[in-house]
């Protein structure tokens, strides 16, 4: 009898286990697209190519994850091609997201899910890569708006480590990755200190007492860095040294982060002086006070999040909104992130679509802030950024257009060729509760 108990009870706790497992499955990610096995055509959409062309009633052909062909429709061989009418709809690049923390930071108040920030102030030799996390549910969310690639980057210390950028679709980050350790991060001590009064909501500014300490610390880091880089076959070998070597061959960017004008000149002068070859400024709120010496030193800029009210109670209201369109007209090349703040990284086109509307820019200039642009800053414009023969097939179909909340309504991805599922947990309590609060 004992045993029979025994045996109805396990049976029970079974049974338990199985439909939590079944409700788990459901939960989580769907699979990653299937690998193209035959060439696919999609005609009659309006092709946007990222590269300020726009083609009415266009035709993309792609095989084996290529694009083979970008047109006018009714050119080309459709012979043994799945072709796809997508008539009265748009294709774009896939959008790229640089400097998130997509795939290494999930839920800000589980510090088991922050993979983001290494003990220590001196880290390049710490790499996002291995960190990301493809299971991430933030990850589907920006594939339903488009966002095809996002760039994880390391936080925290003076000098953080590397990013590397991937695709929003992959088992695990080796799938994944399209581009490993793109860069090393730096966060350039400010000239002045900002300090903010919860009780009256004032902030103060005063100058950064530490500052000068930080510059010597850089000063001796890039020094020794240099020194070990010009050493053929370095022993013992130096983790953070050796990781810091290709900013001098010119193969990886420096990132440094500044927002004032004075600390952007700076830390770009310290960088050539250093000997460091790419230079790209992140965050630049007062770049546009230095656009032409940027341009001079063909200095890119990733502009943090410009959806917010300007930083000093003396600057147009709208400075945010023109500020990429400002550096652009200027010369100097310019993309647009949405910076710490991943959860809204879905949100990237609308950037793009302000810009235009209050930068006096066309909506194909501003298009280019976040692919084609963001592309050749990270130096894989020969692979993504626009839709040319030769490039990945990493695209998307809306109903309209991209950057307009009304007419982004995506309805097809694909990356490298194979087509996206674009379901999301969003998309899943959207359907679970919609019937609950419905009128009858």
């Amino acid at each position: 009898m004992k045993l029979e108990k025994f045996n109805i009870l396990n049976r029970a706790a079974l049974a338990v286990l199985m439909a939590f497992a079944v409700q788990q499955t459901h939960a989580q990610n769907v699979a990653p697209a299937l690998p193209q096995t035959k060439p696919i055509v999609l005609t009659g959409a309006t092709i946007h190519t990222g590269s300020g062309q726009v083609i009415e009633n266009g035709v993309i052909a792609f095989d084996k994850g290529i694009i083979t062909q970008v047109g006018p429709a009714g050119s080309g061989n459709t012979t043994g091609a799945e072709v796809i009418d997508v008539k009265g709809k748009h294709i774009f690049p896939g959008l790229i997201s640089l400097n998130t923390t997509v795939g290494i930071q999930e839920i800000a108040s589980v510090r088991a899910t922050l993979d983001f920030s290494e003990v220590g102030e001196v880290n390049p030799h710490i790499r996002s890569l291995i960190a990301y996390n493809t299971d991430s549910e933030v990850i589907p969310t920006l594939r339903g708006n488009g966002v095809l690639l996002s760039q994880a980057v390391p936080q925290g210390g003076i000098v953080s480590g590397s990013s590397s950028v991937f695709y929003t679709d992959g088992w695990n980050w080796e799938d994944a990755v399209l581009k490993k350790d793109d860069g090393i991060w730096l966060n350039w001590p400010a000239f002045l200190a900002r300090s903010f009064n919860f009780e009256d909501f004032s902030v103060t500014m005063k100058r950064n007492e530490n500052r000068q300490e930080v510059m010597d610390k850089f000063k001796s880091v890039f020094a020794d860095a240099k020194a070990y880089a010009d050493v053929a076959n370095p022993s013992p070998v130096n983790l953070r040294l050796a990781a810091m070597k290709p900013l001098f061959e010119g193969t990886t960017n420096l990132y440094i982060r500044a927002e004032y004008a004075k600390d952007i000149v700076e830390a770009v002068k310290f960088a050539k002086e250093a000997g460091v070859k790419k230079v790209v400024i992140v965050g630049g709120d007062e770049s546009y006070k230095v656009a032409s010496f940027l341009k001079e030193n063909q200095v890119p800029v990733v502009l943090n999040p410009t959806h917010r009210l300007p930083n000093r109670v003396d600057e147009n209201v709208f400075q945010p909104y023109e500020l990429p369109a400002l550096l652009h007209k200027a010369g100097v090349k310019v993309a647009i992130t949405y910076s710490e703040e991943w959860w809204r990284t879905r949100n990237l086109a609308f950037l793009a679509g302000t810009s235009s509307g209050y930068g006096n820019i066309t909506p194909e200039e501003a298009l280019q802030f976040i692919t084609r642009n963001a592309a050749e800053i990270i130096g894989a414009d020969k692979q993504i950024g626009t839709l040319e023969k030769g490039k990945h097939a990493s695209f998307l179909v809306s109903e309209g257009d991209i950057l307009d909340m009304r007419g982004n309504d995506v309805t097809m991805v694909f990356i490298k060729g194979g087509k996206v599922n674009l379901d999301d947990k969003q998309k899943r309590l959207y359907e679970k509760y919609k019937t609950k609060y419905s009128k009858n």
